[in-house]
């Protein structure tokens, strides 16, 4: 049974950091592609940052480029987003998904079959 568990979400002010984690177990992270995407109310579900299985492409979506970085460990089986230069923009329910290993990083949310039950960001003005 695969299971992803999202975790370091908060509330905290315009320009701080924050690190979320996804912990993944009943599938390793090291043979999957994993992506983060973000939720706010009213809104739909959108690409935040993927990462291939090898760890040899990464993608963003423009709105966070720069600020924002996604990485694995394998040993931990675990996919971590950091955040850095926090906007209110940013506020949002944040999941984390697997998709099929391959090389390019796919931003739809369609390509995805598992996902966690999300954590939440607040960022405050």
């Amino acid at each position: 049974q695969v299971q992803l568990v999202e975790s370091g979400g908060g509330l905290v002010q315009a320009g701080d950091s924050l690190r979320l984690s996804c912990a993944a177990s009943g599938l390793t992270v090291n043979a999957y592609n994993m992506g983060w995407f973000r939720q706010a109310p009213g809104k739909s579900r959108e690409f935040v940052a993927g990462i291939n299985w090898s760890r040899s492409n990464t993608a963003y979506a423009d709105s966070v480029k720069g600020r924002f970085t996604i990485s694995k460990d394998n040993a931990k089986n675990t996919v971590y987003l950091q955040m850095n230069s926090l906007q209110v923009e940013d506020t949002a329910n944040y999941y984390c998904a697997s998709a099929r290993g391959v090389f390019s990083v796919n931003t739809n949310t369609a390509a995805y079959n598992y996902w966690g039950q999300g954590t939440q960001v607040t960022v405050s003005s």
